[in-house]
């Protein structure tokens, strides 16, 4: 099967994954406990103004209507508005996406930077001190919470010795871009000129403010990630096509990283994909740790208010980002490995 007909086809199938997700999610509006009426309405509302209020939001209607009505404003990239908030639910969930995006980012940067390297040391020294310091890192990575991580980090680096903040998100990555970005879209025939202090200024901010809670989120991937490239370089360094390649008089460093490490990569993207949705879904206790305002927080928000415009979006969003990812990860796995192919 060609790239092409693959990507049609996942993204049929994707379609169809983000209709469930939107089905589902607009019937448990239905069978959840609360009345979105209630949060909007004074508490001492007459029972004709939360009718009033009712048909205003379209919520005494029948149900199939209000899907069908859903369906129609989705189609025409309505997701809703906001029943506490009074804004269109597109701008309020988009607008928390880009945070989001670069906490799961980071933190998989973080998780990736240190697994790989720390797993195929385990593996070609088995048995050895880097061998266990590895194992009791992953033990201990995968055990800690998230939450007392995060708090121990703030308690340590930001209180006690002021290296890190200990919240908020001043400045975004694409915020600190911006100083280059318009520069290069203005072009030199009108002198805008270069902000690079700035610029600086602004990705110092960021990498400052972004650390801890990438740190934080990144630990438990870390650990995870290691254990699986361990696992995965001791299988593959037992089979015959690397004593077939060392009998050769290949490089031991070839061996280990061009066949051996590329094979095992395959059921690393796997969790990667998996665990990078994940992170993008809503990494909801560390954005809660450090007042990170993305997607997770929003969410959480969302739903103590009972605002369903909002939930829903968000849900959507985050299958989106799954059915995305998912793919990417399969056009890869055709790129590592050609025998998989785009089947």
């Amino acid at each position: 099967m060609s790239l092409g007909r693959f990507l049609v086809r996942r993204t049929l199938q994707g379609l169809l994954v983000v209709w469930g997700v939107i089905t589902v999610v607009f019937v448990l509006r239905f069978l959840s406990p609360g009345d979105p009426v209630t949060f909007v309405a004074p508490l001492d509302a007459s029972p004709e103004l939360r009718q009033r209020i009712a048909a205003d939001l379209g919520l005494n209607k029948p149900m199939h209507v209000q899907y069908a009505d859903y369906l129609a404003g989705l189609l025409q990239g309505d997701m809703g508005y906001s029943y506490q908030r009074g804004l269109p639910a597109n701008d309020i969930v988009l607008s928390r996406v880009p945070a989001t995006v670069e906490l799961a980012v980071a933190s998989s940067i973080v998780a990736i930077v240190l697994s790989i390297p720390l797993g195929v040391v385990a593996a070609t020294r088995r048995h050895s001190p880097a061998d266990y310091g590895a194992t009791l890192f992953s033990l201990v990575g995968i055990s800690t919470p998230n939450f007392w991580l995060g708090i121990m980090l703030v308690l340590f680096l930001s209180v006690q010795l002021d290296l890190f903040p200990t919240s908020q998100r001043p400045v975004g990555f694409l915020e600190a871009w911006t100083h280059l970005i318009r520069f290069k879209l203005a072009g030199p025939s009108l002198s805008v000129p270069l902000d690079a202090g700035a610029f600086a200024d602004d990705m110092g901010t960021w990498l400052w403010h972004i650390t801890l809670p990438a740190v934080t989120l990144g630990t438990y991937f870390t650990a995870l990630i290691t254990r699986l490239t361990r696992s995965g370089m001791l299988d593959e360094l037992g089979k015959e096509y690397v004593t077939a390649a060392r009998a050769k008089g290949l490089p031991e460093t070839l061996v280990r990283y061009r066949h051996a490490l590329r094979n095992t990569l395959i059921p690393i993207l796997t969790v990667l994909g998996l665990q990078l949705g994940t992170l993008i879904g809503g990494a909801v206790i560390t954005e809660a740790v450090f007042a990170w305002p993305g997607l997770g927080s929003l969410l959480i928000d969302a739903i103590n208010s009972r605002d369903w415009p909002i939930i829903q979006a968000a849900l959507i969003v985050i299958g989106v980002s799954f059915v995305v990812i998912n793919v990417a990860v399969d056009v890869v796995y055709g790129y590592l490995n050609p025998q998989v192919g785009y089947e």
